[in-house]
């Protein structure tokens, strides 16, 4: 991001409930931007912890007949034993019951308070216990029907009380020029311009004390007040760097911070933390990054809907570097997206075990096999080919830098296996086990086989901070020393490593999982079993089909069963142009096309596409065309598909007319 230093926080978890993996998400995202920083040479801080106030808190605690102090330590304890086995590394865990914490607070009331920002008066409405606020709803206190919480979905509370009030209302024009200036401040945009219709639209003064909550931090000067957990819990931010005490190098050496938040909190982050820290003079947050929601079969996960994913159980199944993988490569970060069990165990299989994995055994195993150990220098005269593969593994690094600082996670995992395809195509044209066999080849079997180590050297040094452990194995089987995260890959020069290193054992990184045993084994493990999808529900009310469907879908004129979807949904799809180079029919296969085609990514892509039987190859060569680039992978024949070709469907045999362009549209264009 081009800062001296970088510090990243994820929200602190209420400890009202059990860790899930909504809470683990954020966290591995903070801790592979850390990894991700301090590789590169900058002074990086990872602060991660738990809030522990409110009346949420009072109320779980109770119910489990336990003192709050005792229940809200023992939630604390399994978050960090569930974070440990997922290769989170935090520099700080901040709790909020912190004596240091609590005295920040105070010092930061007392500074909004002598400034004039707090003033004392009563407040009346509908409460909301999880959400820890007070919600917008026309409703009466004596209504015989209590409304409920959009967002919990449950009853809310009618609270009527003395209250101190934060002056919100004057920083509605700071904020919306802040936007204006620093459009960065809120990402991705559209959660930026959410912020901006919400403060747009007025704000009222907000309460920042409760007298009915107990357990909080009290109110310096009036202890029958505790103050609002959110105002408190926010400053956690900078008073785990020691703002507010004598100790204070830390939070001069690294804030402003990323913050990195679930979109459901945005306006805490977005509005009101940024008005308090204006109120008291503090520079304000770098960033606040809404990530989107983990889904399930298209809903949301949670416990009572039978669709969250188990923390144990991918503990038990899954290496903690194929989870925190999946986790990045399958979600565009800051949109919505689906996980489940079989996706991790399939993305674990196409990408790692047969792409990199397979890259880094055959290109060790020939090095051993064939040089003992010791990797070649390149041949006598470099080919053209090897040094196409420099130029693509340079702008694979180029791509993933430029992408990971922008946070486009997925993205930047997606040029680094760019590489990894290039040199895959390289070292199967060349057929490094057919030049062994000829001795007068050896200058050209050294070429592709320095290459081919040296491009597996780069390509480590990039996903290292995404999977240290492994990252770290394959390191070690190049025969190389040292830690790839201590290692710059900017500073990396290629050919340097070649003298250095001699490979004793070759072992796969990422053994193929076998997908049918592991969904057997979740299945006995999930009680009741897990559908991997929502069941519908068909036009009359009653169960149909297995399938990701809401309840109900209104329809659309001209279009009665189209099912009406959200920009969220439609920006998950990624539509770009490409041009056709190859095509030719698939044996024994009347209606299927392969195609290979041009994205404007460092490799063409393979698609397979069934309109043999109206294009012939000599139809379609040299046709712009339209793909959904984001589709995952998927084998036909046993050809493997990587995006699908759009076509309209016309009369009534169905032919396919193929979507392109009447101007002139590069290749990786997308279509929005």
């Amino acid at each position: 991001m081009g800062v001296k230093t970088f510090y990243v926080t994820t929200p602190i978890y209420y400890v009202n409930a059990k860790p899930h993996i909504g809470h683990a998400y954020p966290t591995i995202v903070c801790d592979i931007l850390t990894r991700f920083h301090r590789q590169r040479g900058i002074d990086s801080y990872f602060l991660t912890g738990t809030d522990e106030h409110g009346i949420n808190i009072e109320r779980a605690a109770a119910a489990r007949g336990l003192e709050v102090k005792t229940h809200v330590d023992e939630i604390v304890d399994e978050f960090k034993t569930a974070f440990a086995p997922l290769g989170i590394e935090y520099d700080q865990w901040i709790r909020t019951t912190d004596p240091l914490h609590e005295a920040a607070v105070a010092k930061l009331w007392r500074i909004l308070d002598e400034r004039g920002h707090i003033y004392e008066s009563r407040y009346e409405g509908w409460y909301c216990g999880n959400c820890n606020e007070f919600k917008d709803v026309d409703a009466r206190p004596d209504s015989v029907e209590r409304p409920s919480c959009p967002t919990h979905e449950r009853p809310l509370e009618w609270l009527g009380e003395e209250s101190y009030f934060f002056r919100l209302s004057a920083f509605q024009q700071p904020l919306l020029e802040h936007y204006e200036k620093h459009p960065e401040f809120v990402q991705p945009d559209v959660r930026r311009n959410e912020v901006i219709s919400f403060v747009s639209g007025g704000l009222t003064d907000l309460s920042v004390s409760r007298v009915s909550v107990k357990w909080g931090i009290p109110v310096p000067g009036d202890p029958s007040h505790t103050i609002y957990v959110w105002f408190e819990a926010l400053s956690n931010y900078i008073t785990a760097l020691g703002w507010g005490s004598d100790d204070h190098e830390k939070f001069d050496r690294y804030w402003p911070a990323l913050h990195l938040v679930g979109k459901d909190i945005l306006r805490f982050h977005a509005v009101y933390w940024p008005a308090f820290l204006m109120a008291a003079g503090i520079e304000l947050p770098r960033m606040v990054y809404a990530h989107g929601m983990l889904l399930r079969g298209g809903q949301k996960m949670g416990k009572s809907l039978g669709n969250a994913i188990d923390l144990g159980i991918l503990k038990r199944h899954f290496a903690p570097d194929q989870i925190r993988y999946f986790l990045l490569r399958e979600v565009a970060f800051g949109q919505d997206g689906e996980v489940t069990y079989e996706g991790l165990i399939d993305r674990v299989n196409s990408d790692l075990a047969d792409g990199l994995g397979n890259f880094a055994s055959r290109t060790l195993t020939m090095v051993r096999n064939y040089f003992e150990g010791r990797p070649p220098r390149p041949g006598r005269e470099r080919s053209d080919d090897a040094a196409d593969v420099e130029r693509r593994i340079d702008e694979a690094k180029r791509r993933f830098d430029a992408e990971f600082s922008e946070l486009n996670l997925s993205r930047a995992l997606e040029a680094a296996w760019a590489g990894i395809a290039r040199v895959d195509k390289f070292i199967t044209d060349n057929q490094p086990w057919r030049l062994a066999k000829d001795p007068e080849a050896r200058p050209r079997l050294e070429d592709v086989l320095a290459t081919a180590y040296e491009a597996l050297r780069h390509i480590i040094l990039l996903v290292a901070p995404v999977m240290p452990a492994t990252s770290r194995e394959i390191w070690g089987q190049m025969g190389l020393s040292g830690d790839p995260l201590r290692v710059n890959p900017n500073e990396t020069k290629w050919g340097e490593a070649l003298d250095v290193s001699k490979i004793d054992r070759v072992s796969p990184a990422f053994p193929k999982l076998e997908k049918e045993r592991i969904m057997a084994e979740i299945e006995n493990e999930t009680s009741p079993p897990v559908s991997e999808q929502a069941r519908s529900v068909d036009r009359t009310g009653q169960p149909g089909t297995e399938a990701a469907a809401p309840k109900t879908t209104p329809s659309i004129q001209g279009a009665p069963d189209a099912q009406i979807i959200t920009i969220d949904d439609f920006v998950k799809i990624e539509l770009r142009a490409a041009t056709v180079l190859e095509a030719e029919k698939v044996p024994k296969a009347d209606k299927l096309l392969r195609l290979v085609v041009d994205l404007g990514e460092a490799q063409p892509r393979q698609i397979l596409a069934g309109i043999a039987q109206y294009y012939s190859p000599e139809d379609v060569v040299g046709r712009k065309i339209i793909i959904v680039a984001n589709l995952a992978p998927r084998k036909l024949r046993g050809l493997e598909s990587n995006g699908m070709l759009l076509a309209a469907s016309v009369g009534e045999d169905g032919r396919p007319v193929l979507a392109t362009f009447t101007e002139d549209v590069p290749n990786g264009a997308r279509l929005k």
